[in-house]
């Protein structure tokens, strides 16, 4: 066993020694060790419940034969540190977080691994923690949030943020906010729609790394704590045959999971996450290939932000086993790989159901003929841009448009709220990159507030930092190269004509090429906008979005 080398002969004698000081039986110590890696804390509403799943595993660990060792990991929450200079630091702890699994991972040499996950950057880096291992592992997360309920209808996070616009706008009074505040998110879970930590809490179980249910098994429900307990059975028998995350997580199985993303409608954030998850595997996943699978996956469940239900709706409709099962019905995904249950995708989907054609569409009416997400190229964007193309008003697909620019998001959102941007307008935000943010910081509160102000239909986005999966309208984010290495979005002025054209996957600034090499010409690169601390060593080693935005050594 791994965790002999702590454990086993007469020269790990003191090793043991401080086993026994912690109560740990001899058996204990004989056993195999499983390390549990917990990023319970009591600041993020999807965490503050995963003590409860942690003991879960620890049972279901212990009744399988095995010692469960549990260990912490960081973790931050998303909506709370939107908007501000909090938000810096949520992309770049997902590096962090992973580096810190392996720290503890490698030090105490365990067995093998349950990662007890949730929410937008923790679950990526558990699994790229458990590819960069690559000793038996399951993913487990703490599962979504039930959806709100205010004056009769269904609300989340997205309604509570674009509340803040129309309190702006007039449309919404303060005392109707303060309900609305109140009921939207109902208790502990991921939030309810298909947002950055849904949206990944689904591609783990579509890529394999995770239990049929783990992404759409409601926080609350006992179906979650089951889960917990099989979830810690099933890695000691993963263990027992010596199979491994990166026997899991293949090229083919990256493909099943970008099939997923693309008929659920996911979070734009997936385009970092699933090719930094790759990279510690070895596997390249460029920028272009969810494209390429966007034009051949339809959009199959209209998921918040862009359509009405929620994650306890997909749950009950038939979960990722029941999307899946629809595209195995065309070829879509690849049956043969191997999943945690120790059993082929195909053996997995032989019980899979879809309850529920409104909410799994069949491909004969799909939300939309293609995937959610596109890809976007042209001289403002030589690397490529990102958008939800689910979630864009028919009229904004194309659209052309007065630059508006901004060096900073907080200036944009004054902006917006102050009335000083107008139908037509193209709300440019740079310098908000991963190394020029640093952080690539998500703009969740301009886009919000461009929905509130009832300028949703009227007026886009284009930035190089990124967006929340709450976001909707026509919000083209990861803009790269970014601003700070001298990227095209630097050289905007205010008044330029930008071009936005979904349909022909393309993002122009109509400037004359002889006017950009001038602006060119007399560009100099700001400044760091942090010099010490951790930031400073993540916006000196950080690469594009492009490619991950994973770090460069």
């Amino acid at each position: 066993m791994r965790s002999d080398a702590m454990k086993k002969g007469p020269q790990r004698a003191q090793h043991r020694a401080l086993f026994y000081s912690m109560g740990y039986t001899r058996r204990e110590v004989e056993q195999p060790m499983v390390g549990v890696v917990s990023s319970y804390n009591q600041i993020i509403p999807g965490h503050v419940h995963l003590d409860d799943l942690v003991e879960a595993v620890v049972r279901g660990v212990s009744m399988a034969g095995g010692t469960p060792v549990v260990f912490p990991a960081i973790g931050i929450c998303d909506g709370l540190t939107m908007g501000h200079d909090g938000m810096r630091y949520v992309l770049a702890s997902r590096e962090l977080i992973a580096d810190s699994v392996e720290v503890m991972a490698c030090a105490h040499p365990f067995d093998a691994l349950v990662m007890v996950t949730n929410c937008d950057k923790i679950t990526p880096a558990m699994m790229m923690a458990a590819l960069r291992l690559d000793v038996p592992s399951v993913v487990l997360s703490g599962g979504p949030m039930l959806a709100g309920e205010w004056r009769g209808r269904e609300t989340d996070l997205m309604t509570v943020w674009e509340g803040v616009g129309q309190v702006a706008a007039g449309t919404m009074s303060e005392e109707e906010m303060v309900e609305l505040e109140e009921a939207c998110c109902p208790g502990c879970g991921s939030c309810a729609g298909m947002f950055t930590a849904n949206s990944m809490n689904c591609l783990a179980e579509a890529l394999g790394l995770a239990l049929p249910g783990n992404g759409t098994i409601p926080a609350v429900s006992a179906a979650r704590l089951r889960l917990a307990k099989a979830a810690g059975i099933k890695v000691m028998e993963l263990l027992a045959a010596g199979v491994r995350p990166r026997q899991i997580a293949t090229r083919a199985a990256f493909m099943n999971a970008i099939a997923v993303d693309m008929a659920l409608g996911c979070s734009t954030n997936t385009i970092l996450h699933v090719p930094a998850i790759a990279h510690e595997a070895g596997i390249q996943i460029p920028q272009q290939l969810f494209q390429e699978v966007s034009d051949r996956v339809p959009h199959l469940v209209n998921m918040s932000p862009a359509g009405p239900h929620h994650l306890d709706d997909l749950d009950r409709a038939g979960g990722v086993p029941g999307v899946m099962l629809r595209l195995a019905e065309r070829g879509l995904v690849d049956l043969d790989v191997l999943t945690v249950t120790g059993q082929t995708l195909g053996q997995n989907l032989q019980s899979a159901v879809v309850r529920d054609e409104e909410i799994v569409r069949p491909f004969e009416r799909p939300i939309h003929e293609q995937g959610g997400i596109a890809i976007l190229y042209g001289n403002l964007a030589p690397d490529g841009a990102v958008v939800k193309q689910v979630a864009v008003a028919e009229q904004m697909r194309q659209r052309r448009g007065r630059a508006r620019v901004f060096d900073r998001e907080e200036e944009a959102v004054e902006a917006i709220l102050g009335g000083a941007i107008v139908p037509g307008d193209i709300v440019v935000v740079r310098y908000e990159g991963p190394k020029g943010g640093p952080g690539m910081r998500e703009m969740l509160a301009p886009t919000a507030s461009i929905q509130g102000m009832g300028l949703g239909e009227e007026v886009a986005l284009v930035t190089d930092g990124r967006f929340s999966g709450v976001t909707r309208g026509a919000s083209i984010g990861h803009v790269s190269p970014e601003a700070a290495d001298g990227g095209p979005l630097a050289l905007v002025a205010e008044g330029d004509t930008i071009l936005i054209d979904i349909p022909n996957r393309s993002l122009t600034l109509e400037v004359d090429e002889a006017e950009l090499d001038r602006r060119r010409a007399a560009w100099t690169p700001p400044p760091l906008r942090v010099q010490t601390g951790y930031l400073a060593r993540y916006a000196r080693m950080v690469t594009s979005a492009s490619t991950g935005a994973i770090l460069s050594w």
